[in-house]
């Protein structure tokens, strides 16, 4: 068996935190025209580095394989908006961001971001691998580079003039195979006094409530504080403060500075330092317990679907997240237990299901078809979905989650 090493610290991985099988790309959407023809599966087996407490993925597939042509656009979840928008007026406060300064957001989508910055009469820059996404931001008006972000790239853009007050990263650090040229790249383009914020799913809340669906070959690390700021200090920057958000299940906001700026460490920072080590983030034990718990809720998912199935009773699925499709291929679901799900991003509708080949429709098939339960795919957003789809209940339908467990409501 080939050795395996961390992809920050290179020290060997030989610990599981949650072996989900194999599976397809998350976000490898199938279109209808090649129902029948092959995909390619890879092990979806993460594991812990004891040494830096990095969770993280072996790596089967090239970035530009996975994000070059992306079916992912931020801009179809109206709450994702909201934050966005929040987030902007906070950044614009906090830091006295004006007409003379620059924002920069690395992994940029579709504009989702920038433009509430741009808005505000603030000069900004998209830098977004996936060339059909960044053509959405460009027609918005959202200036946009297509590149993979790195050290390259951070030196680059700087000398081009693009020096940042702020930098902005949400959901892309977990995303990326080389970390330390990653954020090499950050160190590159930030001002001296600039802040860069990452935004990323908290391994803590993941372990805490069994989010396994969060683990996806796209993912390529899980990422707690403990590790974070390791990796910050390797190249010369540091947290100063980090703020717990609600958003994808639960995440964490963490603001990164050079190491000698002028931003002082906020009492957040200890404390959430306090909360992963109460959690058992610096400890083996704990992450073997978690690998034991994605079995139990697998089993509690296909209980569910195997006693509706009994019943005769209707499952329509809502969304086609990338974390669906890791969670109906561990637990070997398909349309012969979820008919269909819907999505409103119109890039989905038509497509099949990575895998489990279930297809995904318009969200006005629901109204249609009236089945019985409602299995909420993005349960985050359990309670824009529900809202949305409050009209179910003319029929007696119901909707289901599975994280942190099954539940019906």
């Amino acid at each position: 068996m080939p050795e395996r090493n961390c992809r920050f610290c290179d020290a060997r991985l030989d610990e599981t935190f949650a072996g989900l099988g194999m599976s397809p790309l998350s976000n490898a959407y199938v279109p209808e025209s090649k129902r029948n023809c092959a995909e390619t599966f890879y092990p979806l087996h993460a594991y812990v580095c004891g040494k830096c407490w990095l969770v993280q993925l072996e790596q089967f597939e090239s970035r530009e394989n996975i994000f070059s042509d992306y079916l992912y656009f931020s801009s179809f979840s109206d709450e994702w908006l909201r934050h966005c928008e929040a987030y902007a007026d906070r950044m614009v406060a906090r830091f006295e961001l004006g007409p003379g300064s620059q924002v920069v957001e690395i992994a940029s989508n579709d504009g989702y971001l920038l433009q509430y910055f741009q808005g505000r009469g603030i000069p900004v820059l998209g830098v977004e691998p996936a060339a059909n996404v960044a053509e959405v931001a460009r027609a918005k008006g959202i200036p946009t580079e297509v590149a993979f972000f790195g050290a390259g790239s951070g030196r680059q853009l700087n000398a081009r003039g693009f020096a940042a007050d702020l930098m902005a990263a949400n959901n892309v650090l977990a995303h990326v195979p080389d970390v330390n040229d990653f954020v090499a790249g950050f160190a590159a383009l930030l001002k001296a006094d600039g802040v860069i914020t990452f935004e990323f799913p908290s391994l803590e809340r993941l372990v805490a409530e069994g989010q396994f669906d969060t683990i996806y070959h796209e993912h390529f690390s899980y990422l707690s504080l403990l590790a974070v700021e390791q990796i910050l200090d390797r190249h010369g920057l540091r947290a100063f403060d980090v703020e717990p958000l609600v958003t994808h299940g639960g995440s964490l906001r963490v603001f990164a500075c050079h190491k000698e700026g002028r931003h002082a460490p906020a009492a957040g920072l200890q404390a959430q330092r306090d909360r992963e080590r109460d959690a058992g983030l610096d400890v083996m034990p704990s992450y073997r317990a978690f690998a034991r718990r994605v079995v139990d809720i697998k089993c509690q998912v296909l209980e569910f679907f195997l006693k509706a199935r009994q019943e005769g009773k209707r499952i329509a699925g809502y969304g086609a997240p990338a974390k669906g499709n890791t969670l109906l291929n561990y637990c070997g679901i398909g349309p012969e237990l979820l008919e269909f799900t819907v999505d409103r991003s119109p890039h989905k509708q038509g497509m099949l299901l990575p895998g489990s080949r279930i297809p995904v429709m318009h969200p006005d098939q629901i109204m249609r078809a009236k089945p019985d339960y409602i299995f909420i795919l993005p349960w985050n957003l359990r309670g824009e979905i529900s809202e949305q789809l409050s009209g179910v209940r003319a029929w007696g339908g119901r909707f289901v989650v599975p994280i942190p467990k099954i539940e019906v409501f």
